[in-house]
């Protein structure tokens, strides 16, 4: 029986998923991309241009503007729109949505203001479903290009999990199923402000060692925040956790790394932004752990640091000094 899914956002990770689920002979795929302009590009190119340039986008996906033409009939949707648009961009096309089908999110990041993880926001916007999140190292641009690469599929239902898995499984593409949404959401937040310290450490050319001892630590953080709100600890030494720590912080992909990176070289927060093509979310995740982190009381230095670099002016070099210098402890 065919199995119709349809990806809600027309990036680089939602082109990427619809070329991994349409290596089912039985698929069929769709993507809404918002703007008709955009959309009809990529149909008619069979390319994202902007964003996968070069990367053949298979006949048999449907590329469309229209929503309605896009949902109706989906067994499956995938969620791929940037956190900070998502709650606007689910409440213009809730009408179109489906009741009870249920969503794969491929978003990683947390709501400024009210702390939702994407998959509370989904629910909260388009009605109670079961949802599901694919975490690990798993940039769009080598998955776009069927290399190898290997994640996990965490829902709190079971059977979402497995059907998931079933969908986007490939000979290059391997799914392993996990029950903690929570950790995996977390992780997959958490991961993007340590790796815009990376880049920053990158940017100044701090070197080997520090980018090294910056993860570790970082690693210490994830798993200490995600633990307190609940979260699973070996999820963060898994495949959401370190795995995609690793890959965010230190591949030249990293849209996050990227972002320290042009820090720790000078630029602005603002100046940054204008520079970047895609959307990097670590710079909004990074205010609401920090704010979570203060109402809960969970230290969380490395994470500090980035924010006051980000958003209070504090210079890469003042925060390192700072992050240097506390105060001597066991590990």
């Amino acid at each position: 029986m065919a199995q119709k899914i349809t990806l809600l956002g027309g990036g680089a990770m939602s082109t990427a998923c619809a070329i991994v689920l349409a290596e089912k002979p039985d698929a069929d795929i769709r993507i809404w991309a918002r703007n008709p302009d955009y959309a009809a590009d990529m149909q008619s190119s069979r390319e994202n241009r902007r964003l996968l340039p070069g990367v053949h986008i298979p006949g048999a996906i449907r590329i469309t503007a229209d929503i309605d033409e896009a949902t109706a009939g989906a067994d499956l949707l995938v969620a791929s729109i940037p956190t900070k648009h998502l709650r606007e961009g689910l409440t213009a096309i809730r009408d179109s949505i489906p009741s009870g089908v249920p969503v794969v999110s491929v978003i990683k990041g947390i709501e400024n203001g009210t702390f939702l993880r994407p998959s509370e926001i989904i629910t909260d916007v388009v009605g109670d479903r079961s949802v599901a999140a694919l975490g690990g190292p798993s940039h769009a641009e080598e998955i776009a290009c069927k290399r190898p690469a290997t994640v996990v599929a965490a829902s709190t239902d079971p059977t979402l999990a497995t059907t998931v898995q079933a969908a986007f499984t490939t000979d290059r593409f391997r799914v392993y199923t996990n029950n903690d949404l929570l950790g995996v959401e977390l992780a997959g937040a958490l991961k993007n402000v340590i790796a815009i310290a990376a880049g920053i450490c990158d940017g100044i050319d701090y070197g080997d060692n520090a980018k090294s001892a910056l993860m570790t630590r970082g690693l210490v953080e994830m798993t200490r925040f995600g633990v307190e709100l609940g979260a699973e600890i070996t999820t963060f030494s898994g495949l959401a956790g370190i795995g995609d720590l690793i890959t965010t912080c230190t591949s030249p992909h990293g849209r996050n790394r990227k972002v320290g990176e042009l820090l720790g070289k000078g630029l602005t927060r603002e100046q940054v932004q204008n520079e970047m093509v895609a959307v990097a979310e670590g710079l909004t995740t990074t205010s609401s752990v920090v704010e979570i982190a203060r109402e809960r009381r969970i230290d969380m230095p490395i994470t500090r640091e980035v924010f006051a670099v980000l958003f209070e002016g504090k210079s890469p070099r003042d925060a390192t000094d700072t992050l240097m210098m506390r105060p001597p402890r066991s590990e």
